[in-house]
């Protein structure tokens, strides 16, 4: 615990832990884990307090990608029955931006799978984001389009976008094992590339691979060195149809040390929790809120998310409030009752019990 408390107040002095320390953070005890979340939960509210900040991604385009990342439903090669469709119209982008706002998110992303986006993509991407800063200008904009050049940051910079989105995935090491079509190179050249035109970078990683712990915290510190504004934290969703549809590794302890050890990396970061959050972290979910100071709400690119109800209404009933909605009320509301229903199986009568 003396361990926890000196890597923790470290932390917030800006100081990450060792790689010693960030192997042993790792491979923990689980009897120990509720101290681990409390010593990162210190760390998150010395910088965020008691706020969760809502993010909502559009998946403008969907399948088709000639890369070959073997997490991607979106693949080429891909046999994951997800939908499909060529790009939206900036109406409907629009129109996504207004739930995106309605839910409570401050952030949209705007997301197209491919290696890189050519001029007719780029005007796309722009007519979309004139249409969502024409009914939803409070809304930051984000988009994820794949490799970029500076002159295309530049443009989406000039069009109203705040951030890029480009993750490094998994240690530079582990990368020739996730995919063959382009490198981690040229992943991080790209976020290099975003911050140049002025763009906030947002990078982190996925999680679920087959990486193991030195992965785990050579990406952390590889990310560090790239300092990005936010830093997403996903989870394999091992889709049937895909190269890694049987890595089911991952456990809610697991997760819960990972973003452990990304919030003592990254104190004063926006830490958010991103994709597979609600398969693995599963009955832990609130936990990782108290590591975690955003969520994506509502569905992701290709799989269904939890309800942004529900997310809200989780945030509330775990002790926090969603940043912008300080003083909604929203737990206990009329909006978050459940119906009561009597019990109509099990004892007294002849139906099984629900056991």
């Amino acid at each position: 615990m003396s361990q926890l408390n000196a890597i923790a107040a470290a932390a917030i002095e800006g100081a990450p832990p060792s790689r010693e320390d960030a192997l042993a953070l790792l491979r923990g005890e689980d009897e120990g884990l509720i101290d681990l979340v409390a010593a990162a939960g210190r760390v998150r509210r010395r910088f965020f307090g008691n706020r969760v900040r809502l993010n909502f991604l559009i998946n403008m385009k969907s399948g088709a990608c000639p890369e070959d990342c073997s997490y991607c439903s979106q693949r080429r090669g891909s046999e994951a029955e997800v939908l499909k469709y060529p790009w939206l119209q900036p109406e409907e982008m629009a129109e996504l931006a207004d739930v995106a706002a309605a839910a409570g998110a401050r952030r949209v992303c705007l997301v197209a799978a491919g290696r890189c986006p050519n001029d007719r993509d780029m005007s796309r991407v722009e007519a979309g984001i004139g249409a969502i800063r024409e009914r939803q200008p409070e809304l930051e904009i984000c988009t994820c389009l794949g490799l970029i050049e500076a002159e295309q940051a530049e443009r989406l910079h000039d069009a109203g976008v705040v951030a890029y989105n480009h993750n490094l995935n998994t240690s530079e090491a582990h990368y020739g094992e996730v995919c063959s079509t382009h490198t981690y190179e040229d992943r991080v050249r790209t976020v290099r590339c975003a911050e140049g035109a002025g763009l906030s970078a947002c990078s982190g990683a996925i999680f679920g691979m087959g990486e193991s712990d030195e992965d785990v915290a050579d990406v952390a510190f590889s990310l560090r060195e790239l300092e990005p504004a936010s830093v997403p934290v996903n989870f394999l969703i091992p889709f049937e149809g895909t190269p890694l549809e049987g890595e089911w590794r991952l456990t809610p302890q697991r997760c819960l040390r990972i973003l452990a050890l990304f919030r003592f990396v990254f104190p004063n970061t926006e830490l958010r929790l991103g994709g597979g959050r609600e398969i693995h972290l599963r009955t832990l979910q609130p936990l990782a809120l108290e590591i975690a100071n955003s969520i994506f709400v509502g569905d992701y690119l290709t799989s269904e998310g939890q309800a942004a109800a529900a997310d809200r209404a989780m945030i509330a009933d775990a002790g926090f409030v969603v940043d912008g909605l300080e003083n909604a009320a929203v737990a206990g509301g009329p909006a978050w009752r459940q119906p009561v229903e009597a019990r109509r199986r099990g004892a007294g009568t002849a139906l099984a019990p629900n056991a």
